[in-house]
């Protein structure tokens, strides 16, 4: 889509660190330069002030990813790029979900929401897919994260953390640049299962392994 939208050599595009470096490569792959601009804390999408304020007159598009489900995340993006006249590129991450699939999951998405207590779960947004259940381990920051999942885990839960390191720590794309909700995100953030092949009992024992830690462990060392 950049390649046939003109943008090349000498441009720039604003795109997420918070994600994996498929979409700087996309920008590098048409000869232009990835600029990163830091995301909105609840629906960890591009902010749009952080992506206007990286805008410069080489700014030529923005890629905009609803990032987890949260496909309204992308709106104030598509605004921005409506009122300053860029290409809006939206990359969708994960399949397309059957609509039997998405009614399960966002049911239990429902049930952790109201009984999980000790990590912050995911805001509320409509429309939200539920692509990854993304709750915040409140504490330290990564040394209590890892440790809470690797507690769980140990219970039988199988949770992931969904971004390990954002793209401009990686060395290929490392930058000097000030993203602190990216950071955060990467962070405290573990996705736990909700996928529609879950039983009553599988999400009672999610539900039970991260309410008896409460998301306050030392750090590990």
């Amino acid at each position: 889509m950049l390649k046939s939208a003109g943008v090349g050599a000498g441009d720039e595009v604003i795109v997420p660190a918070y994600g994996n470096a498929e979409l700087a490569e996309a920008v590098l792959a048409v000869g232009a330069m990835p600029v990163f601009a830091d995301i909105d804390g609840a629906t960890y999408c591009l902010d749009a002030d952080a992506a206007d304020a990286a805008v410069t007159s080489r700014t030529a598009a923005i890629v905009a990813v609803p990032r987890f489900g949260y496909l309204a995340g992308v709106n104030p993006v598509r605004e921005l790029g409506r009122r300053r006249g860029f290409l809006v590129v939206e990359h969708r991450e994960g399949d397309v979900l059957e609509q039997s699939a998405l009614a399960q999951r966002q049911v239990h998405a429902a049930y952790l929401d109201r009984r999980l207590t000790g990590v912050r779960t995911p805001e509320a947004c409509a429309g939200h897919t539920y692509q990854q259940y993304v709750v915040r381990v409140p504490g330290n920051g990564r040394p209590d994260r890892d440790a809470f999942a690797r507690a769980v885990r140990r219970k039988g839960v199988d949770c992931q953390v969904p971004v390990q390191t954002p793209v401009h720590r990686l060395p290929a794309f490392r930058r000097e640049v000030c993203l602190p909700e990216t950071e955060r995100a990467a962070d405290e953030t573990l996705a736990l299962p909700v996928g529609g092949l879950l039983s009553r009992r599988d999400l009672q024992r999610v539900v039970a392994s991260c309410n008896a830690l409460g998301g306050l462990l030392q750090p590990a060392f």
